[in-house]
């Protein structure tokens, strides 16, 4: 594979963001990252969790990860994100990495972790994992990037329909903040410098169940090789509205919405289950080291419903 060189008339690198510093710390170390670094300046607003008259929850970018497990008041009012928050990384990791840190690190994969490969993340024209080791790549080949997004809380705030507010914009719709996964060189649709201040939630939905659970491959601090996030709101013996967004399977957080569609309007029962977990791969095109992501994410959802049905 070629070695990653920088071209002397390639521009000067934009400064990086420094939060908690569990991912761009890591980065440096191994000489992916380089350049400058700016500190992100802490405010009230990015370091706390209000809550607006509707009942809505925003969270501070600078919340850290175990603050958002642990919230009861969050925990309540959305079940599926506190789950998720308690179920990514280690106990280490969520007692010091960020919402933030989280919704914008960086790719995972081990030919752009590695210093010595080019990748298109880090400038070259193409990706060495779709014509070499990508097992644990994308289902939902959306772009020439074949590794998926890292980020779990991505996923959970995709299911909730939050929104974000950087330095420079309001309201951002989690889709727009991931993009649709066709940009290759990007994990994220920020600009240079451009830093999440916080993340809005809409009000909590009354009788709300939701779930999340993943799939490792061992048992301890591990990236999932697939993870869903499911919200289901009843409506007497019917499902009212259904939420469903996985992780590890495309370039950006990904929403079922097939998996929604199958769930709307029907009674929560083993038949809808079972015809709701058959769609969840609905347009995927698995490459081929990745086809047994289908059956983890078709598993994955069958046995989230039928805890949210138990």
């Amino acid at each position: 594979m070629a070695i990653s060189t920088r071209r002397a008339d390639a521009p000067a690198r934009p400064a990086e963001l420094l939060a908690a510093g569990t991912d761009l710390m890591e980065r440096r170390r191994s000489g992916i990252s380089r350049g400058p670094v700016t500190e992100v300046v802490r405010t009230g607003a990015s370091t706390g969790i209000a809550w607006n008259t509707s009942g809505a929850a925003v969270i501070g970018s600078q919340v850290t990860i175990a603050a958002v497990a642990s919230d009861r008041r969050l925990g309540s009012a959305y079940p599926g994100l506190a789950a998720a928050a308690a179920g990514l990384a280690t106990p280490q990791i969520r007692s010091i990495g960020t919402v933030g840190g989280n919704l914008a690190q960086r790719s995972r994969c081990w030919y752009y972790r590695n210093p010595h490969m080019a990748c298109l993340k880090k400038g070259d024209s193409v990706c060495p994992a779709r014509p070499g080791n990508h097992l644990y790549g994308v289902i939902f080949d959306m772009g020439p990037c074949v590794a998926p997004h890292p980020s779990t809380l991505g996923a959970a705030l995709l299911a909730y329909e939050a929104t974000v507010t950087t330095n420079r914009r309001k309201d951002l719709a989690m889709q727009d903040l991931f993009g649709e996964g066709r940009d290759g060189t990007r994990d994220n649709m920020l600009e240079p410098e451009e830093q999440i201040v916080t993340v809005a939630l809409p009000p909590p939905a009354q009788g709300e169940q939701a779930a999340y659970r993943r799939a490792i491959s061992r048992t301890h601090a591990e990236w999932p090789l697939v993870e869903v996030v499911v919200r289901v709101v009843p409506d007497g013996d019917k499902i009212a509205l259904a939420r469903v967004a996985g992780g590890g399977i495309a370039p950006v957080p990904r929403r079922l919405r097939a998996v929604e569609d199958a769930l709307a309007g029907k009674q929560l029962d083993e038949a809808t289950i079972a015809a709701a977990a058959k769609r969840a791969a609905d347009s995927a095109e698995p490459l081929p080291l990745t086809g047994y992501k289908v059956t983890l994410l078709e598993g994955l959802v069958s046995s989230v419903l039928a805890e949210l049905r138990a």
